[in-house]
């Protein structure tokens, strides 16, 4: 379902696209892409220079590996398009401040106290925020079981998204429906 008809008549202005790609490695460990554009629909003057429209004023990329725990073995940043350039594409070796986290044990805290402020690019760092999921997505039903009764234990365990978003909470309808050996009767 689409988001509702404007009310009002709009003109686009700027546009920012954010993609993430997981690519399973033959080594075991996983990458995973993740890149962020800033384009304006008209020429943007810029401290540093006007920049034509549709022309990039962000261009940025981070790669991260994993292993299937989810711990970060490797980081990588770079800045194809940035607004003061020589400045800010500096910022990437920074990015190896990620090695050592795990992308489910307070990964945003731990983000934000290594690399918020001037101590990383704001656009490169908003970007980090999507990895836990993109990483989650990824390994879902190649990693995490995500079916009822596929862990290695014969099911003694709940699927991995159980309780880990509104739809699926224990005592909600959906897994009283999808899997309902994990369904908690709702107090009252």
């Amino acid at each position: 379902m689409p988001l509702s008809v404007p009310t009002s008549p709009r003109a686009l202005s700027h546009t920012r696209s954010i993609e993430a790609q997981a690519f399973q490695r033959e080594d075991g460990l996983w990458d995973i892409d993740t890149h962020i554009t800033d384009t304006k629909t008209r020429v943007a003057d810029l401290a540093s220079g006007a920049r034509p429209a549709g022309s990039p004023i962000h261009d940025l990329w981070l790669r991260i590996t994993i292993d299937t725990h989810l711990n970060i073995v490797d980081a990588e940043a770079v800045s194809d398009a940035v607004p003061y350039p020589g400045y800010c594409n500096t910022i990437g070796p920074a990015y190896k401040k990620l090695i050592g986290l795990n992308l489910l044990r307070s990964f945003r805290r731990e983000l934000k106290s290594r690399l918020s402020g001037t101590e990383g690019c704001t656009h490169l760092t908003e970007l980090a925020g999507v990895l836990p999921t993109a990483a989650i997505q990824a390994f879902a039903g190649d990693v995490l079981p995500t079916r009822d009764g596929a862990t290695e234990d014969d099911g003694a365990h709940p699927p991995f998204q159980i309780d880990r978003c509104h739809a699926l909470r224990r005592d909600g309808t959906a897994v009283e429906k999808y899997y309902p050996r994990w369904f908690l009767t709702p107090k009252t």
